[in-house]
């Protein structure tokens, strides 16, 4: 399959029951700000421009929402149970972006949007959710071409400092992925 467009990459997930159940579950528990992000989107999408049959396992669905008025690590905790009882046999990971810049040691963040604009990779920084009517939609802070290009290259931010450029390479090392995703092409800088 081709894809080309934000369109495109919201129709294959329109297409894929066990990716709908998942943004249904995580739509229920009505958080602010929240999406569905990073190797949920990435890796259907750089499976199907592989022509995988079957989807490569992903070690975690992240779930990110921005709620600056509760940050206590316990309340994610609770929302992974209510997820597993939704969705058993998920590896859940609900993290509050509010609370997160703390943990990244980067200054606050202002949304969800502005966390996602700040992952490592241009290509991970991607979220999807079910809007009100139950649509998908997608955000792309740094658009999609270099995941649909599969390419993998730093956000800006990571651009920024060497510290950050480092964390940027020891993730291309330990995720492996061009082991599982032969075609892409890597930027190490």
């Amino acid at each position: 399959m081709i894809i080309r467009s934000e369109l495109d990459i919201i129709r294959l997930i329109e297409k894929d029951q066990w990716m709908i159940e998942i943004l249904q579950a995580v739509k229920s528990l009505e958080l602010s700000d929240n999406w569905v992000c990073a190797g949920f989107v990435r890796s259907k999408v750089w499976d199907t421009l592989h022509g995988f049959e079957e989807r490569t396992p992903i070690p975690d669905i992240d779930v990110i929402y921005f709620d600056k008025d509760n940050i206590d690590e316990m309340k994610e905790k609770i929302l992974e149970e209510k997820l597993r009882e939704l969705i058993p046999n998920i590896p859940w990971s609900v993290k509050n972006q509010a609370r997160m810049h703390v943990v990244n040691n980067f200054p606050p963040y202002s949304s969800s949007f502005d966390a996602i604009s700040k992952f490592p990779e241009t290509a991970t920084a991607l979220g999807v959710k079910l809007n009100e009517e139950g649509k998908v939609i997608l955000i792309a802070p740094h658009g999609i071409a270099d995941v649909i290009n599969l390419e993998l290259k730093p956000t800006p931010y990571f651009v920024g400092t060497q510290d950050l450029i480092e964390i940027y390479r020891n993730r291309m090392f330990k995720k492996r992925w061009k082991s599982i995703w032969p075609m892409i092409k890597m930027n190490s800088l």
